[in-house]
């Protein structure tokens, strides 16, 4: 487990001034300004085949395994880079994010590694404990692994949504550390804030967002309940609020005291500065389940960088097809970035 000093105060108390960010342009495509629209289209559609890779099982500390997709161009040597992914809250391997991350990265002679978290993608059946958005150690294992295995190849970390926020919160745990296992990190749309985030998905607006997530949420508890018998066992309804299962099933049964105990302990924003890897994160002022605004009262080192655009909704950033970046103006983004690293 990863040692962590964290304020005892709510973090909104914790900091004044403001954090520096950077605009950046961003021009929705015509027909789908609306930040649902992108949010939906971009997160859960995918029309491209699942890329060649290999499956490895990482063994966890408590007895669980997690498992990773590789994808290693014919080209590469051990010197070169590893780009490591981490999927977002009830996401996998194929997550179509994380999918055309691959398929841009390939040609490029990177080697593209995408993280499974506790029970998903191909690694489903292979932990009996619950992932959650403060599961940084399981992402440590991780590069622990694939540095013994390829210690000369440069990492760096991509986590998206509650992916980003893991991997802000191992990149900030591990502080000079980090030094030693990643070239960078770059979180997109990170929840650094958990409470804030859930308060907002609780939104009448996002309904449909909560729905889908304490859907799948709950088929997860249930299988596992199916595949280990061990577990205790506890009856969801079918209908709860995130908040709610974090009070009633996660936080007891992943050793927090209270929603907001997990909440606390695992949120981002406490030890984001204490980055020492070049990181940058970007963030939709229009994003309907992520506050933009998290973490404008940080002074944060300017190896930290803080971007954001008007629109873009969550994970979105569909542009025009037939501009310089075409549909999907994120994944040319953080080409750009990887390459700037």
């Amino acid at each position: 487990m990863l040692a962590v000093v964290r304020p005892t105060a709510h973090v909104q108390c914790e900091q004044s001034g403001e954090a520096v960010s950077q605009e950046l342009p961003f021009e929705p495509f015509s027909f789908i300004h609306d930040p649902h629209y992108q949010t939906i289209i971009s997160s859960f559609f995918n029309l491209l085949f699942d890329p060649v890779s290999d499956s490895r099982i990482i063994p966890l500390s408590d007895g669980d395994k997690l498992c990773v997709e590789v994808t290693t161009p014919l080209g590469w040597k051990p010197t070169d880079l590893t780009v490591v992914m981490v999927h977002g809250a009830c996401g996998s391997h194929q997550s179509p994010y994380l999918v055309r991350m691959v398929k841009r990265l390939e040609p490029k002679n990177i080697r593209s590694v995408r993280v499974n978290l506790r029970g998903c993608g191909s690694g489903k059946g292979l932990a009996k404990h619950s992932y959650h958005g403060g599961r940084s150690e399981d992402v440590f294992e991780v590069l622990k692994t694939l540095k013994r295995g390829t210690p000369d190849s440069p990492m760096l970390l991509i986590g998206f949504s509650l992916g980003g926020n893991i991997a802000l919160k191992l990149a900030g745990e591990l502080h000079s550390l980090g030094q030693e296992y990643l070239k960078a990190v770059i979180a997109v749309s990170p929840p650094v804030d958990l409470y804030s985030s859930v308060q907002m998905i609780s939104d009448p607006a996002n309904v449909m967002y909560e729905r889908y997530f304490y859907k799948l949420l709950r088929e997860d508890v249930l299988y596992r309940q199916k595949v280990f018998k061990d577990l205790p066992r506890v009856q969801l309804p079918k209908e709860l609020k995130l908040y709610e299962f974090d009070q009633l099933y996660l936080a007891p049964y992943c050793g927090f005291k209270s929603a907001m105990d997990y909440y606390e302990k695992c949120s981002s924003i406490y030890v984001i500065e204490n980055i020492a890897v070049p990181c940058k994160i970007l963030l939709a002022e229009d994003d309907p389940i992520i506050s933009s605004k998290s973490l404008d009262q940080f002074h944060l080192p300017s190896h930290i960088e803080v971007y954001k655009t008007k629109k873009g909704g969550h994970m979105g950033y569909l542009s025009n097809p037939r501009s310089e970046t075409g549909f999907y103006w994120l994944d040319s983004l953080l080409v750009r970035w990887i390459d700037s690293f």
